[in-house]
């Protein structure tokens, strides 16, 4: 008996396979997920022996959805209802942006609905271009800490400038700050030294989902992609820049082109809502008094900046962030710009922008030429000639990698966050974005567009439509990926 097994091992593997294959591809279809998504599933179930059940299993098992993240979803609203009551439009709040935002109205009332989200108008922010100015800003405002430092990171390394951002929370930490650092876990590259050093020093700081071997589970799902810092509940940090040397363009070989946001004024309480609210759930820390996290705002003429802040993630009822982007396409007059480092949308979102497009509204996507993902690069590839057909204008950054993650509609409206234009960002990862109802922000971010552009390359549809078959074949190929990258 175990002479023939051993004989035809190979064979009792491939049925294995098949077992195990099958069995997954009927609980897949039991789902009842997405056509698109459930197909790709069984494509890799069903020809790719092996590596298909493997795929399967760091991908498209949803049991830590279903219980793990209920339990978030339980704490993210005992912290809620701790900080704040049920917040309801005031005529006086709407008739303040009414004037200029028409239909953008909607999208307020659209974030209100999904989260209970208030829209703030007491708010000054700096749109920082690039890492350098982030760091140096936020290195400043990090030395003046009275009380706290609230760090929630998707990437944070202890290279260069990491080290010199956690040895200068060491040094609050010391002075008596209270620090708390919460960062992903598979993202992340902080060494054991620092770690100790870290909790020496009195840093409180806790890994989102741990996994066993971070290095080889890259993508693996249900990351927290967010970039927040926020000082003593007066000043919040928010956009795509992670704490890494790649970032810094001053001692950087390739460009690193990028946005992020510092927010004075009430959108900063939200920011600090949802850190808490994390923090709650990778900690299991219980904070009793709040006061001190959400300080009275002085009263200035300078905050007037229309802000809400939109974040999703798999403990959200709905899709916040895709909801928004497809209701800010689909009300655009005039024209939408859309910065994105990996563009691997789903049908919903081509729809909008074609639609758009054809009603005669400018539509610009602007992407990296230069990929850090080669399945990403070609999966987006796919998707142009799409776009094309509705006369959308797509660009190539040359400068560098564009890592910005920003929207711009109509002179209005406008989006600076960590969530990019693909799958994953829309329906696994959490992703927290700011929201900008503000003419002057809105056409400053334009600028920066405008300015892109002219370090970008426009993609000639008659000359893209004409690749070799070759490119067209890996295109497809990495498409057929698209709903698992």
């Amino acid at each position: 008996m175990f002479k023939f097994i051993g004989n035809n091992i190979w064979l009792f593997l491939i049925i294995l396979n098949y077992v195990i294959a099958v069995s997954a591809v009927i609980t897949v279809i039991l789902k009842n997920l997405n056509p698109t998504k459930t197909l790709s599933y069984i494509v890799v179930l069903v020809f790719f022996p092996f590596l298909g059940p493997l795929v399967y299993y760091l991908f498209g098992q949803e049991y830590r959805k279903n219980k793990i993240f209920n339990r978030k979803y339980v704490l993210n609203k005992a912290v809620i209802k701790a900080v704040k009551k049920e917040q309801a439009f005031s005529k006086q709040q709407l008739q303040k942006v009414n004037n200029y935002l028409d239909e953008k109205v909607k999208l307020v009332k659209l974030l209100h609905s999904n989260q209970n989200e208030p829209l703030t108008l007491r708010n000054n922010i700096d749109i920082l271009k690039n890492g350098d100015d982030k760091f140096k800003k936020l290195f400043a405002d990090i030395k003046q800490a009275k009380h706290h430092i609230n760090i929630e990171y998707y990437i944070i390394k202890d290279d260069v400038i990491g080290s010199k951002l956690l040895n200068l929370l060491c040094e609050k930490a010391k002075e008596g700050v209270i620090v708390r650092m919460s960062y992903d876990d598979v993202g992340s590259k902080i060494s054991n030294k620092m770690k100790s050093k870290l909790t020496h020093c009195g840093i409180k700081h806790h890994a989102f989902m741990p996994v066993l071997l971070p290095k080889f589970t890259g993508k693996m799902n249900y990351r927290n992609h967010r970039k927040i810092a926020i000082i003593d509940g007066e000043i919040g940090y928010v956009g795509g820049i992670n704490i890494g040397d790649e970032y810094v363009n001053a001692n950087n070989k390739t460009f690193w082109r990028d946005t992020h946001l510092r927010i004075q004024g009430e959108a900063v309480r939200s920011l600090q809502i949802h850190f808490l609210s994390t923090w709650h759930f990778v900690s299991n820390e219980r904070i009793d008094d709040f006061k001190l996290f959400f300080p009275d705002l002085e009263e200035t003429n300078k905050n007037d900046v229309g802000l809400q802040i939109a974040a999703s993630g798999p403990d959200t009822d709905w899709a916040n962030i895709m909801e928004l982007t497809l209701t800010a396409i689909i009300t655009a007059s005039d024209y939408v710009y859309i910065t994105t480092p990996y563009f691997v949308p789903n049908d919903e979102m081509i729809k909008a922008l074609q639609i758009a497009s054809k009603s005669g509204v400018d539509v610009r996507l602007l992407i990296p030429e230069k990929s850090d993902s080669w399945v990403v690069k070609h999966a987006s590839n796919s998707y142009l000639e799409g776009l094309f057909k509705a006369g959308i204008k797509v660009y190539k950054y040359q400068k560098g990698f564009i890592h910005a993650k920003t929207m711009v509609v109509d002179d209005v409206f406008a989006m600076v966050g960590t969530s990019n234009m693909d799958y994953r960002s829309f329906n696994i990862n959490f992703e927290i974005n700011s929201v900008i109802y503000d003419k002057v922000k809105a056409k400053e971010l334009k600028s920066h567009f405008q300015q892109d552009l002219e370090d970008s390359k426009v993609v000639n549809p008659e000359v893209y439509i004409k690749r070799s078959k070759f490119d067209k074949l890996k295109e497809s190929y990495c498409r057929l990926w698209s709903p698992l990258i």
